[in-house]
């Protein structure tokens, strides 16, 4: 409920225009974050349409700094609960900042389906725009964005509803163009459940997939709750690789705020959060350079495995009592920082939690070679130091 509440909070701030747009106006709320409003002369859809971008808090302190870009169908009134649960994530390392465009409706459901509806469930003869809609994105907005703000080449599609089939869209006709799709309550009941059809069949004949999809659903039922449990079921079952697919069904939520109960899912699940958790560990220690690799792509930034991070896999492996495993992950720790008196003094941890005193003591005693008075915890390496010693001499 806090976060909820914050939410009314979230505002934004004047920054500079920028000539690539045809017109551009800022609105000025708080210091925080800085908005920018542009009117687009689109050739593809011969229309205007108008977009918001707000830009991260550091995006004027930090000028060489780039970010992923958040696309949010619907318009600016999603921005603060996208912005509010980031934001959260950030505090905790498990998300980095982010760049969100905001693309405001003429005709929605012209520009989000893919096909025309056929169906007496739903108005007749609407929709069918979706390509054109995508071609937009590709076309003129990515680039126009791209063009005028520091971004990084990871994009992520977000909308609800009619906008959740857009996504699903998007990943079918162009998988490359974004990164990662999410879609609150797809309206996937549309003419005749037909992006079902289009979805399952699009993932027959895909072998590879390196993307991230959310879906959710909440209280709907009847050929709603039908064609999206296909869809789910779908999906949940695929054989792609790379494809990392996360879904959630709320009781008791009303389809209008299936993007409110599910965001925090959809971020968190998204962003890998710079403590590599345990499930992403195999026994290879490969797993580590991998994830920091994915990492990395996700941030827009170059991420080493950082000492604390590794340290605490290998801590978590100790008390598993799996210490061969541990002992791999301590080194793999200390060839990346061969000056960490914190990395030699796991390792030896590490050692002396299997029995091995002679290496423990080997270890506690480089660590000590290169710390000095001024580290925290000089007085327990000196102890442990001294215990081993009278552990190994008590074994001769």
């Amino acid at each position: 409920m806090r976060l909820f509440a914050a939410i009314c909070f979230i505002s934004f701030s004047i920054f500079s225009s920028q000539s690539a747009f045809a017109q551009s106006n800022t609105k000025q709320q708080t210091a925080d974050y800085s908005v920018h409003t542009h009117t687009i002369k689109s050739a593809v859809l011969n229309e205007e349409r108008t977009v918001v971008v707000q830009l991260p808090k550091s995006y004027q302190s930090e000028p060489n700094k780039v970010y992923p870009v958040i696309y949010r169908l619907d318009g600016a009134g999603n921005i603060p609960l996208a912005s509010a649960v980031i934001e959260r994530l950030q505090n905790d390392n498990r998300a980095p900042e982010v760049i969100i465009v905001a693309i405001e409706n003429t005709n929605r459901l012209r520009d989000f389906y893919p096909t025309v509806n056929k169906e007496p469930q739903g108005p007749v003869g609407e929709g069918g725009g979706a390509a054109t809609f995508l071609a937009f994105f590709e076309q003129e907005l990515i680039p126009l964005i791209n063009k005028n703000y520091r971004t990084h080449d990871y994009k992520v599609i977000s909308g609800a509803s009619a906008g959740g089939v857009f996504a699903l869209y998007a990943l079918q006709a162009k998988p490359e163009l974004f990164q990662a799709h999410i879609a609150y309550s797809p309206a996937v009941w549309w003419n005749y459940g037909a992006s079902v059809k289009s979805t399952k069949s699009f993932i027959a004949k895909t072998k590879e997939l390196n993307s991230y999809v959310y879906i959710n659903i909440g209280e709907e039922a009847g050929i709603m709750r039908e064609r999206y449990d296909d869809l789910q079921q779908s999906l949940q079952s695929n054989k792609l690789a790379n494809l990392r697919f996360f879904n959630d069904a709320f009781a008791g939520i009303s389809h209008n705020l299936t993007s409110v109960a599910g965001a925090f899912n959809a971020y968190h699940n998204l962003f890998f959060p710079k403590q590599m958790p345990m499930s992403a560990l195999t026994d290879d220690v490969a797993s580590i350079d991998a994830y920091y690799k994915t990492l990395s792509q996700q941030w827009g930034q170059q991420i080493s495995p950082p000492d604390r991070a590794v340290r605490l896999l290998g801590y978590n492996l100790t008390d598993s009592k799996l210490f061969a495993r541990a002992i791999e992950v301590f080194k793999y720790n200390l060839k990346n920082h061969p000056k960490s008196v914190d990395a030699l003094s796991a390792l030896s941890y590490g050692y002396e939690m299997q029995g091995d005193t002679r290496q423990a003591l080997e270890y506690m005693d480089s660590a000590l070679a290169i710390a000095d008075d001024s580290y925290p915890y000089i007085d327990y390496l000196k102890e442990t130091k001294a215990r081993l010693q009278i552990q190994l001499n008590n074994k001769r």
